[in-house]
């Protein structure tokens, strides 16, 4: 395994330990506050490097419109979803929902970018969404009592924001493209696609409303685990996949980038000390490999 495939590994596992310490602070604050803390030691972090790098001068005003909408579909509005539906249905089957995705963007790019999308393809999204069914609905024992495997409010509710939560980063996704390939600094596109979300956010908390208010009071402890969460997740493992990109093939470094649904399991299995399902394991495995073939055609 070359360096950049080992980079692409290690972003996945960066995404899941992202996850493992995230669900905590989510669940304290709730997601609208969770994610506007998070996205704001996010672009701050994000500013500085863009300040040192001069990364400002490769966007161009035709740039601007298309990465702020990107913004508030695939982070304001995804990761807000994403957040929530963490708090309901816990980080192992939220990661799940998420990874749909990958075939989310087969589809799309097929329906709106004119992408080829051969047999492989079909596939590779039938056997994610096999691993999905397997893994949210036969991916407990009734033996675990950790509250990450209790479902909280509707079942049908949480799971319909996990989708879309998955189709918003999909979405997004779709419009950044076309800006990403003529040669915008990633960071600097990240910087304004986060910041439309943090400006998002904080009008969202400003106009009063109870549900979208914090929970708790923000305590020093919850700010570092929540900025660890948010620097590892957008900051080393996108910088990761990054680099992996840079040297390795594509297909096969988005694949193991897309194995955080199983390196999520031996973590939460640490957290909780309760044995993931068998079907949580095999589910995930079913996921990975439906990427695999997805990204590989």
């Amino acid at each position: 395994m070359s360096i950049y495939e080992l980079a692409a590994l290690a972003a996945a596992m960066t995404w899941a330990f992202s996850a493992v310490i995230a669900a905590g602070p989510s669940a304290e604050l709730g997601a609208i506050a969770f994610n506007r803390v998070r996205m704001g030691i996010v672009f701050v972090m994000l500013a500085l490097y863009i300040a040192v790098s001069g990364g400002w001068q490769s966007i161009q005003a035709e740039h601007v419109v298309p990465l702020l909408l990107s913004g508030f579909i695939g982070i304001f509005l995804g990761d807000t979803c994403l957040f929530v539906t963490m708090n309901r249905l816990g980080p192992r089957r939220t990661n799940i929902l998420f990874s749909t995705n990958a075939p989310m963007s087969a589809i799309l790019g097929w329906m709106f970018l004119g992408e080829t999308i051969v047999a492989q393809k079909i596939l590779g999204i039938a056997v994610v969404f096999a691993g999905v069914v397997l893994a949210i609905v036969f991916g407990k024992r009734r033996s675990q009592l950790d509250t990450w495997e209790s479902v909280k409010g509707s079942f049908a509710v949480g799971i319909t924001l996990g989708l879309l939560a998955a189709l918003c980063q999909s979405v997004g996704s779709l419009i950044a493209r076309p800006v990403m390939e003529t040669g915008v600094d990633p960071a600097t596109a990240s910087a304004l696609r986060v910041g439309v979300s943090v400006l998002c956010l904080s009008l969202l908390m400003a106009t009063g409303i109870r549900q979208v208010q914090p929970k708790a009071k923000l305590t020093m402890k919850t700010a570092v685990i929540i900025g660890i969460s948010g620097i590892a997740a957008m900051g080393i493992g996108m910088t990761l996949v990054l680099f992996g990109l840079s040297g390795g093939k594509v297909g096969i470094v988005a694949t193991l980038s897309a194995t955080t649904p199983a390196w999520i399991l031996p973590l939460i299995w640490l957290k909780t000390r309760e044995r993931p399902a068998a079907m949580a394991w095999i589910g995930s495995g079913l996921v990975i490999a439906g990427s695999g073939l997805i990204f590989a055609a």
